[in-house]
């Protein structure tokens, strides 16, 4: 009999899941998924490449589908788990989802959207990040390495 534990870390993992997705489709690797009463309700990694939009990050891929999941735009009773901290466009995004929580792995030491020292999310949404954290940022050196090689 096998039983699952769903935790923050069983969560982060499916996001990093989805991050390699990612990187098998040569994007930045990052992954996210949405959960809601401990189901995953959104999966999605990063598309920028392959739509060619800007603005097809791992995180709002997320946030339409659980909207659409969900039949509602708002998702205060989810949770984002994302492998790298959301930029400043992605934070926006989560403010006007007023998404419960967000963890996230990685930091993004250049484009992360607490290099503002602002409280750009909403006031109820609460953070938690570093889960698996080397796991997510070594993805992230190999996918870099590889393309400065090419």
């Amino acid at each position: 009999m096998t039983i699952t534990i769903y935790s923050d870390k069983f969560f982060m993992k499916e996001a990093l899941k989805e991050a390699r997705k990612a990187f098998e489709k040569d994007e930045v690797p990052v992954g996210a998924v949405v959960v809601c009463d401990k189901t995953i309700i959104a999966r999605a990694h990063n598309l920028t490449e392959t739509l060619n939009d800007v603005t097809a990050h791992a995180e709002m891929q997320a946030f339409t589908a659980a909207a659409n999941y969900l039949g509602g735009k708002y998702l205060n009773d989810c949770t984002l788990y994302v492998s790298l901290e959301p930029c400043l466009m992605c934070a926006g995004a989560a403010y006007w989802t007023q998404i419960g929580k967000i963890v996230y792995a990685a930091s993004d030491e250049k484009r992360g959207f607490s290099l503002l020292h602002a409280r750009v999310l909403h006031p109820a949404t609460k953070i938690k990040n570093g889960l698996l954290s080397d796991e997510s940022a070594q993805l992230l050196r190999e996918f870099f390495e590889k393309r400065r090689e090419n």
